[in-house]
């Protein structure tokens, strides 16, 4: 697949160190997809979660179809959160930062607080792996708390998408879920 125009190379994780619907800090603009982005957003989600799909939770999600935020910098798009909300919880679907250590996932992770407090929720979960150490440390940092633990779900999810790798960062074996959660 072609990369569309102002999309960079992808980095692996965020690891770096603001509440409106339009967020500007370090020349880094936070603002909400929007219908025109959608092609773009599911070009990403394929590039980076391997299929315009991510499954979790024993479910399916469509980034592309989600309302999220996107952070550009020198126009270009360096961050992407898409997130789902049913009453009283926002859950975070994707989060990437295609710009590392210079603040895009906090700032993305702000903006989707800021539209959790909008739209009344009570808190903000999302759902890693037992593999991915610098999301958890990441999250944890920014006030999430480890609120479950899902042994075996993402072996239940590889049976639907078979292109979630069996061995995942640092050379974990890829088998379980865990939530976090912050309160908005």
């Amino acid at each position: 697949m072609k990369r569309p125009p102002g999309i960079p190379e992808p980095a692996d994780d965020d690891n770096d160190s603001g509440d409106t619907d339009l967020m500007v800090e370090r020349d880094i603009l936070v603002r909400p997809v929007q219908e025109g982005d959608r092609p773009t957003v599911e070009w990403l989600t394929t590039q980076l979660w391997g299929a315009p799909e991510v499954v979790v939770h024993d479910g399916a999600f469509y980034p592309a179809m989600l309302p999220g935020f996107i952070a550009e910098r020198a126009g270009r798009i360096a961050g992407l959160v898409t997130f789902d909300v049913r009453p009283g919880v926002l859950e975070i679907v994707t989060i990437n930062a295609l710009d590392r250590y210079v603040g895009i996932g906090t700032m993305l992770i702000e903006a989707v607080r800021a539209e959790a407090k909008r739209r009344g929720c009570r808190e903000v979960v999302l759902t890693t792996t037992n593999d991915n150490l610098s999301a958890l440390r990441f999250y944890q940092r920014r006030g999430f708390r480890i609120a479950a633990f899902r042994p075996g779900a993402v072996d239940r999810s590889r049976q639907r998408k078979p292109e979630i790798p069996r061995t995942g960062d640092y050379g974990i074996p890829l088998h379980d879920e865990i939530d976090l959660a912050c309160p908005v």
